[in-house]
């Protein structure tokens, strides 16, 4: 596995994006949403790793409820698979807890699932793996 990006939570995307392509001296690559998650994304490249900041539409959502209780922020970790289904059954038979019970389409061409931070010491995980047409 190796870290494919890390989600930030953001209240206005518009205004975060420009102070992320000022800091980290490169454009946004792509403006996304999704739907199910209820959420825009905005993408960066930084390396090898990417940064994706996340702006609820609908403050029942996840990323809603994560800024309401907790502010701007760190949201998740994603580490790239090479067999997401494999990676869930071997988590799931070590006792890990995911928030959904199988991968779901998610932004960035991935197929994606979340780790519940209930067992992963706090932190939501995403296990993230590139569709291939």
């Amino acid at each position: 596995m190796k870290i494919e990006h890390i989600g930030i939570a953001v209240k206005n995307l518009d205004a975060s994006k420009k102070i992320f392509e000022t800091l980290l001296n490169t454009p946004c690559y792509k403006v996304e949403n999704v739907e199910s998650e209820m959420v825009s994304t905005a993408f960066f490249k930084t390396g090898d790793t990417k940064v994706e900041l996340l702006e609820t539409t609908n403050p029942e959502g996840a990323v809603g409820k994560f800024i309401a209780a907790r502010g701007e922020g760190i949201h998740h970790i994603a580490y790239e698979v090479a067999d997401i289904n494999a990676e869930v059954k071997r988590l799931k038979e070590a006792g890990f807890i995911f928030t959904r019970e199988a991968p779901f389409h998610g932004a960035d061409n991935k197929m994606v699932i979340f780790l519940h931070p209930k067992s992963t010491n706090g932190i939501l995980i995403e296990l993230c793996q590139e569709i291939k047409d």
